[in-house]
């Protein structure tokens, strides 16, 4: 069976105990960065056989990893943080389990953009996850696809190019759309910071550096309208 297995996005302890039983369990473990998961894995006391899975490598050892499933090994596959195949490696080899009939059980646990967008305020009973854009081409197209999507939506961007994606929000979604930075998830410094985008930008532009992983969530198209409106009957109301 391949289990992927979701761990801690920043606080060590946001790892369920059937997590920690799986990886003590299984006679593989596939990790994105083992120098990352090398230090959870030492926190649980976990001794199990540890080998790189990233994005440079999955097609050359793919094969074999599907052999040994297949005779009968337990494999769990992690990622340095959340859990693998959420903008993560991982795809790729769920995808070959599935056409081979080997088994696969996603564990629950934790990912960034669920307490992202709960957090922020913003609607929440209906999103769109959207995860990395492109950084050139198609990134323009992207924006503008997302920026007349009715739900919430969510990416994922790095700290460097924070002010850059908000300034693109601007322009695509306008400067007064609502949306919320939420950087350092689950970690001693987490910051929830829900404003305008026009807002957002001043506020991390003043900033002598940005750090952390970042989630931006954006309010919808039909959100928006709907407080335009909202707000225009209690304006008319009082005249």
């Amino acid at each position: 069976m391949l289990y992927i297995v979701p761990t801690p996005i920043g606080n060590l302890e946001d790892i369920t105990y059937r997590s920690v039983s799986v990886l003590k369990s299984v006679e593989l473990i596939l990790a994105e960065d083992t120098r990352t998961s090398g230090k959870l894995l030492k926190h649980y006391e976990i001794d199990t056989t540890m080998r790189s899975f990233h994005a440079f490598n999955e097609h050359k050892v793919l094969e074999g990893y599907i052999n040994q499933l297949q005779q009968g090994f337990d494999i769990a596959l992690i990622s340095d943080a959340g859990t693998p195949g959420i903008s993560d490696p991982g795809f790729l080899l769920i995808r070959a389990c599935v056409e081979a009939d080997v088994k696969v059980t996603c564990l629950p646990g934790a990912t960034a953009f669920v307490p992202a967008l709960v957090s922020s305020g913003l609607s929440c009973d209906k999103f769109y996850f959207e995860g990395f854009l492109p950084h050139k081409k198609g990134r323009q197209t992207r924006l503008t696809y997302l920026s007349d999507h009715p739900s919430t939506f969510i990416l994922y961007e790095s700290p460097h190019r924070l002010v850059k994606c908000l300034k693109e929000l601007a322009e695509k979604c306008g400067p007064e759309r609502k949306a919320a930075v939420c950087r350092e998830i689950s970690k001693k410094f987490e910051e929830i910071n829900t404003n305008t985008i026009s807002e957002l930008i001043q506020d991390y532009e003043s900033r002598d550096s940005i750090k952390g992983e970042i989630v931006i969530i954006v309010s919808g198209a039909e959100d928006t309208i709907k407080k335009k409106k909202e707000k225009n009957l209690s304006t008319n109301k009082y005249k």
